[in-house]
């Protein structure tokens, strides 16, 4: 059991740094955001195989539940919040986009 225990934790450190070095690289905001819950959740396994529940439950709900929640809210309000590369920021076919009539 202390063999599995072991690779949970080194797992959940692979996943954390992974998810810190994405914070840093990604160009888009929301994929920042959801990338430092990922590493909040990682922190969360990790305190579960320490055998500390409570700690663990409280890093999932603060650190990725509403830590996360409130970056995005805070992005929205600044209007950084909009994901390029998607249909809706595309303009419209046939839409006239050089201002002229």
């Amino acid at each position: 059991m202390e063999s599995l225990a072991n690779w949970i934790v080194l797992l959940a450190t692979v996943i954390m740094l992974v998810g810190a070095v994405a914070v840093l690289v990604l160009q888009n905001y929301l994929a920042a955001v959801a990338a430092t819950s990922v590493v909040s959740l990682g922190a969360a396994v990790i305190f579960v195989v320490l055998r500390a529940p409570d700690v663990a439950l409280t890093e999932a709900a603060v650190g990725a539940g509403l830590s996360g929640v409130i970056m995005a809210l805070c992005l929205r309000r600044l209007g950084l919040h909009r994901i390029e590369g998607t249909a809706a920021s595309a303009p419209q076919a046939g839409a006239d986009t050089d201002g002229d009539s």
